[in-house]
């Protein structure tokens, strides 16, 4: 439906040719913009259904005092599942320290909860297939969970800024929500309309870089110069591309399947989509507000050396 679309718009309506490279990236654009898009409206309807109940709030209070190693398989699950972005660091490092959360197990959650979440999920099974959709998925928990146990190793305590320690949030009172069917459907809408208002940029930007690596890279081009899994330094090459780009999951995608479409290796593109989603500089700028340097420079490390060893990894086993 959304191939068939594509082509209709870009051949038929707009009449540009499918051979040219400005017909391929028009088509790509269009027939994306409208996948994702609907993907989009669709799986956030859904899981707010699910998620009517579910606040910050409650997060804290479901990793609050269990054994450490539970606390952290609990934290990354909740970051996967629950739709706080960059934007949400701040405020949830607060509450997690003022709720005696262990440091290396709120860095496992900083850690997953932008780099996966179950729209990019689905949007990545529809696609780029669940096998991709499931090595992503499957290394951004191992990331999360051994990031948080490296940062731990690092004392991270000693570089947290001292207003940090002193807030008291206390015990919030939970809001009461609305549990009927017509308050979870409004509190879906309300969650679709607040993603998608504050994604679609970085989405349709993810689409439009996609659309122009399928139309004007050459793909000799891209086999010589990252294609090959033997090339070692195309991994970091592309977690360094990452750092300056500012998106999330779902929104890197589009440039993800460009990216394999002309043959890029699976663990270089999964390299990219990592760095993208959690080691961006506006990340890395928001939770400066927290900790100081040191432990922002420590951070910054330890994921970027993962996101390598994974590409590396995945070159070496998916061939």
């Amino acid at each position: 439906m959304f191939i068939e679309l594509g082509d209709l718009v870009a051949y038929g309506v707009l009449g540009l040719d499918s051979s040219s490279r400005l017909g391929q990236s028009v088509q790509f654009f269009i027939m994306d913009v409208s996948k994702i898009f609907f993907l989009l409206v669709v799986v956030i309807y859904v899981m707010g259904l699910l998620r009517a109940m579910i606040s910050a709030e409650r997060v804290r209070e479901y990793v609050r005092g269990k054994p450490k190693w539970l606390a952290r398989s609990l934290a990354i699950l909740l970051g996967a599942v629950t739709p706080f972005c960059s934007c949400s660091s701040v405020p949830l490092f607060i509450g997690f320290v003022e709720a005696g959360i262990p440091l290396g197990v709120t860095f496992s959650f900083l850690i997953a909860s932008p780099m996966i979440n179950e729209v990019a999920a689905v949007i990545l099974i529809s696609v780029l297939g669940w096998e991709l959709a499931a090595l992503y998925v499957m290394s951004g928990l191992m990331v999360a969970y051994v990031g948080g146990v490296v940062m731990e190793k690092f004392k991270p305590e000693q570089y947290v800024e001292d207003y940090v320690w002193k807030i008291r949030m206390g015990e919030m009172q939970m809001i009461e929500q609305d549990n009927s069917l017509r308050g979870r459907h409004l509190f879906a809408m309300g969650e679709v309309t607040v993603i998608v208002k504050r994604i679609w940029k970085w989405v349709i930007a993810g689409i439009g870089l996609g659309a122009l690596f399928h139309g004007y890279v050459p793909e000799t081009w891209v086999i010589e110069n990252l294609g090959g899994p033997d090339n070692w330094f195309a991994v970091p090459g592309a977690v360094i591309v990452g750092i300056p780009l500012y998106s999330n999951a779902t929104g890197v995608i589009p440039l993800a399947e460009a990216m394999l479409g002309k043959g890029v290796a699976v663990g270089t593109t999964l390299a990219l989509m990592m760095s993208i989603a959690a080691l961006s500089l506006p990340e890395m700028l928001i939770l400066r507000k927290v900790i100081r340097w040191p432990a922002l420079a420590i951070y910054a490390s330890v994921l970027a050396i993962s996101f390598i060893l994974v590409g590396w990894s995945f070159n070496f086993i998916v061939v």
